[in-house]
């Protein structure tokens, strides 16, 4: 079992946030994907993000904190993506987090409801090589998505996803194993 910790947002993750929030306004959304990549990738990289220069976000992208973020050469962060990344989301090398998709790393304790501020939860999401996020999936905290895996369109995952194999639905269930062919 994942080790989930207790999320704490203090003083000066809520200076990094503003900041990074008018930037992001200002200087990250307004400008077109397909010209302005590169500009993405040096302001992520200003707050922060470990992320390769092979890397791509699109500008509809919506990060919580690009300090917490890491992307691998050939990973792609699809349009209209929101990254609520409280903890670390780790998507490694020649992944696809398709459009619309939700990476979540917070939630709430639910034996602690009196307290919404003391019961907050995080754990990593880390999304292993060659996998695939399909459209509008969600995918919980301290989640890991095998090598080679592919979420279906609207899954929402909150549970581990073994290595080349297809999960779909909500809760995400095995559908069959990824058969790979040779590139």
């Amino acid at each position: 079992m994942k080790k989930i910790n207790l999320g704490r947002v203090n003083k000066k993750t809520k200076i990094q946030r503003a900041f990074w929030n008018v930037c992001c306004l200002l200087f990250f959304r307004l400008f077109p994907t397909q010209v302005f990549w590169w500009w993405r990738w040096i302001l992520l990289r200003l707050f922060g993000a470990k992320i390769s220069y092979m890397a791509y976000v699109y500008s509809s992208v919506k990060i919580w904190a690009p300090w917490n973020l890491k992307m691998e050469k050939g990973s792609c962060l699809g349009p209209d993506v929101i990254c609520y990344n409280q903890a670390n989301v780790i998507v490694e090398e020649n992944v696809c987090v398709s459009q619309y998709s939700y990476l979540c790393t917070a939630g709430h304790n639910v034996n602690e409801i009196n307290n919404a501020k003391t019961s907050l939860i995080v754990g990593d999401i880390i999304i292993r090589r060659k996998a695939w996020v399909g459209t509008r999936s969600f995918i919980g905290l301290g989640v890991e998505i095998g090598e080679g895996a592919v979420v279906g369109a609207s899954a929402s995952v909150y549970k581990d996803v073994e290595p080349w194999t297809i999960v779909g639905g909500n809760p995400a269930k095995f559908i069959k194993k990824r058969e790979i062919k040779d590139e």
